[in-house]
């Protein structure tokens, strides 16, 4: 038996032309806002400050920075503003002996490499082996 596969699965389907569900909820949420300013605001003020809400809701619709929508973008970049920037190692206690291990007797021993020239000679000899 033949099964389809499907192709393109990192691309997301197309609603309404070329516009895809999220594009085309972003592009609706502009329209309630605006619809609701028509109704509170006078035409001058609703007249400016249309011109930023379209701004913002295109961009969050439309404009993908590094490949990732913005809405992704931005909260990567509020996460990334208010965690800590270095990451601190905590020793976890074993739960198997209660304890922590005593790694105060242990001595790591690091030994300095040397590099030979038959060393050198052994690695391009393996490298230019095809």
């Amino acid at each position: 038996m033949l099964f389809n596969i499907p192709q393109f699965i990192d691309k997301e389907d197309k609603i309404v032309g070329p516009l895809t569900a999220k594009q085309l909820g972003w592009l609706a949420g502009a329209g309630v806002v605006l619809m609701v300013l028509w109704n509170i605001l006078d035409q001058a003020t609703f007249i400016i400050s249309s011109i930023p809400i379209s701004a913002f809701f295109g961009l969050m619709s439309f404009y993908r920075p590094q490949g990732q929508p913005l809405i992704n973008f931005l909260l990567s970049s509020i996460y990334f503003s208010f965690r800590p920037k270095m990451y601190l190692w905590k020793r976890i206690e074993s739960k198997e002996s209660g304890k922590k291990e005593n790694l105060q007797n242990i001595h790591i021993v690091k030994a300095k490499k040397t590099i030979t020239a038959k060393k050198v000679a052994e690695v391009t000899k393996l490298l230019d082996q095809k």
